[in-house]
């Protein structure tokens, strides 16, 4: 059965309903986890969700650290937590199930068809070719949206443009001379350096993401034979997702001090 994303066109824009499902059950849950942790919260008798939070925050205050000075850096802890916590959660959605429907006729959401009577007449034409009988296509809802690089490109922009920001606001005589660096005729390979940055930033995060879920949709094609494969894959995907969001929170902050670097120099 053919198995297709819920794409919808509005203003020559295209919107793939699932991973905007998804960017908000991942921002729903990173809420109601910060909602959790600093209800009750207390000094002498702090909770479970309090001594995990604490715990988070001083991982991420040991990455800046690693980085830059902490004095320079603790600005970025809010944005090194959002993000440290936003990608783990949105990393580990898609590993325990999946949501599909499936769909004889053609389907519209806000006015757009998302599933097509072309669309409906390929999959026909497929099962014809295969000699099995259609029922129609598949609409995949639930993924990690983290394994869409419209998602994670999107969050590298973020990143990106915050540090050229932060580059410009603290530093930026010494921010605009690296760009020529050691010399002049070296600003095109700088250029192309500053391209490339979120380039591997973005391509990493989606590409390991989306790698482990086509390996777990595989997997599970193996029927119950599968079975033990597929729990050692997802612990695997526990791990890949974990230092995946460590990885974009520890280059983002290395981007970020080395745009801030030397501030003392443009006072």
């Amino acid at each position: 059965m053919e198995h297709i994303a819920p794409i919808i066109h509005l203003g020559g824009i295209e919107f793939d309903l699932s991973v905007i499902l998804m960017i908000l059950v991942t921002s729903a849950i990173v809420l109601i986890l910060g909602l959790m942790a600093v209800r009750n919260a207390s000094v002498t008798n702090p909770t479970k969700m309090q001594n995990f939070l604490e715990w988070v925050i001083e991982f991420v205050v040991n990455i800046i650290g690693s980085t830059m000075d902490f004095k320079k850096g603790k600005l970025y802890l809010s944005l090194g937590l959002a993000l440290i916590m936003y990608i783990f959660v949105g990393n580990m959605l898609g590993l325990p199930a999946a949501i599909i429907t499936e769909h004889e006729k053609p389907a519209s959401a806000f006015g757009q068809e998302f599933v097509t009577q072309e669309q409906l007449d390929e999959a026909h034409h497929k099962a014809e070719a295969k000699g099995t009988e259609s029922h129609g296509v598949e609409v995949s809802w639930y993924k990690s949206p983290t394994a869409d690089v419209a998602v994670t490109g999107a969050l590298t922009v973020l990143v990106i443009g915050l540090t050229h920001f932060e580059g410009l606001r603290r530093n930026r005589k010494y921010y605009l001379k690296h760009y020529v660096d050691p010399y002049i005729p070296f600003l095109p390979l700088n250029l192309i350096k500053e391209v490339a940055k979120p380039l591997s930033l973005a391509l990493r995060l989606y590409g390991n993401i989306y790698a482990g879920e086509v390996m777990i949709a595989v997997i599970k094609g193996l029927s119950w034979f599968g079975i033990p494969a597929l729990i050692v894959w997802q612990g695997f995907s526990v791990f890949v997702g974990a230092i995946q969001a460590f990885v974009f929170v520890m280059l983002t902050m290395v981007y970020m001090s080395q745009a801030i670097i030397h501030e003392e120099h443009s006072h």
